[in-house]
C-alpha cells in the first residue's frame, strides 16, 4: 500500500507552487501598474487596490480585462522616465566645465604640483587646442 507521498504528489505540489508564484507575480504587476497609472485619480487607484485586495482573483481578472492593454504602455513610459533620469544624472556627475578644470589646474600649480609649462599644456588640452 502506498504511503500517500509518491512521485505524483511531488509533481502535483511543484505544479501548485508554480501557480502560486505566477499568481503573486501577476498580483504584484497589477498593483504596481495601478500606482504607475497617471490616467487614474487617487480615488480610482484606491478603489482598484481595495478591489484587488478584497477580491483578489476577481479583482486581478477584472483589471487585466479592463486595463490590461495599458499595462505595457505604462511600463514602457516608466522605463523611459528611469532611463532619462539616469542619463541626466550621469551627465551631471560626469561633465566638468572647462572653467572648473582650469581652476583645479591652477590650484595644483599654486600648490607646486605642476610647473608653468605643465599648467599651460594641460590648459591647452582643456580648451581644446
Amino acid at each position: 500500500m502506498e504511503d500517500g507521498f509518491g512521485i505524483f504528489h511531488i509533481f502535483w505540489s511543484i505544479f501548485w507552487l508554480f501557480l502560486m508564484i505566477a499568481w503573486f507575480w501577476v498580483l504584484i504587476s497589477v498593483v504596481a501598474d495601478i500606482f504607475r497609472s497617471k490616467d487614474l485619480s487617487g480615488v480610482a487607484k484606491a478603489a482598484w487596490v481595495a478591489f484587488v485586495i478584497l477580491l483578489p482573483w476577481l479583482g486581478v481578472l477584472a483589471y487585466l480585462i479592463l486595463r490590461g492593454g495599458k499595462m505595457e504602455e505604462h511600463k514602457i513610459e516608466f522605463q523611459q522616465q528611469l532611463e532619462t533620469a539616469q542619463k541626466d544624472y550621469i551627465r551631471s556627475v560626469a561633465s566638468v566645465s572647462a572653467a572648473d578644470e582650469i581652476e583645479r589646474l591652477a590650484k595644483l600649480k599654486e600648490g607646486g604640483h605642476l610647473s608653468e609649462e605643465e599648467f599651460q599644456v594641460q590648459k591647452a588640452k582643456v580648451l581644446g587646442g
